[in-house]
């Protein structure tokens, strides 16, 4: 994504490629619906618990541990094995994102450092770091050609300073472009979609469109498919517009998926299923 231009704000140039509009409108009014279930004045907190539960499900899903919703409530060991790990760290960065609102707009690249470190839960010196120039990036689900380190550096600075500088755009535009680049990108030599997913999450959520974290748009990509993420991510490396405002459109479906989700669990409580 380039930050250069005649626009002193180019996500919000954004909004108007073909059917962003659309998408936006389209997902806030999803949100809006969920946000004005009964069900929600009095046991929103219950809603938001398992909305988290359910992102980190979906995410670990495109990072490889597709597990059942119950094998994932069950399971208290996530270092057994590679697919428990992949589940564990999801679960912890999910838990985290809440932590970092504040912090987001000031300095998101020590968020994305601090989401690296709690993800990799280890202390290889590579870890809470962008990678450096011969580094290996363990991301086999995405096959996309590896930006070397040098333009690594320069692109999230770049988007680092287009969030502290704050945007018009709205808050999918903003989410999807955040998403989008870190993917594209590859920062960190590992776990570079799980944080990608949960960079998305904070930005959603702290933008005021998801403030109670109902919307798990991870659990919209999970049902999307990995063979249509993947689809969407490319046009959003190619950068042509058609590729970006399918990207968008995509991440705006995965939210209204999310948004689903979550209003299947209000009628579940409120038929005392659940």
């Amino acid at each position: 994504m380039s930050t250069t231009g005649a626009t002193a704000d180019p996500l919000a140039a954004l909004g108007s490629l073909p059917g962003v509009a659309e998408s936006v409108e389209s997902v806030r009014k999803a949100v809006d619906r969920v946000y004005g279930h009964r069900i929600m004045r009095r046991r929103s907190n219950e809603i938001t618990s398992e909305a988290a539960l359910r992102a980190a499900r979906g995410s670990a899903a495109l990072s490889g541990a597709d597990w059942a919703l119950e094998e994932v409530r069950r399971r208290t060991d996530f270092g057994t094995d590679d697919e428990a790990r992949v589940m564990g760290a999801a679960l912890r960065l999910t838990a985290e994102a809440g932590q970092l609102l504040s912090i987001w707009r000031q300095s998101p690249l020590r968020v994305l450092a601090r989401l690296h470190l709690v993800a990799a839960a280890s202390d290889d010196a590579r870890v809470g770091r962008p990678r450096q120039e011969g580094e290996p990036v363990d991301e086999p689900l995405i096959e996309l050609p590896l930006p070397d380190a040098r333009e690594v550096s320069g692109r999230l600075e770049g988007l680092a300073d287009l969030i502290i500088a704050g945007t018009s755009a709205p808050a999918l535009v903003t989410a999807a472009v955040v998403h989008g680049e870190l993917l594209a990108l590859r920062p960190f030599t590992s776990h570079n979609g799980l944080v990608a997913r949960a960079a998305e999450r904070i930005v959603l959520i702290g933008s005021g469109l998801d403030p109670k974290a109902i919307c798990p748009a991870e659990v919209g990509h999970a049902e999307l498919g990995r063979a249509g993420y993947l689809a969407a991510l490319e046009g959003y490396v190619s950068g042509t517009p058609e590729g970006m405002a399918a990207w968008i459109a995509h991440c705006g479906r995965a939210v209204e998926f999310g948004v689903r989700e979550s209003t299947a669990v209000c009628e579940a409580l409120q038929r005392g299923a659940a």
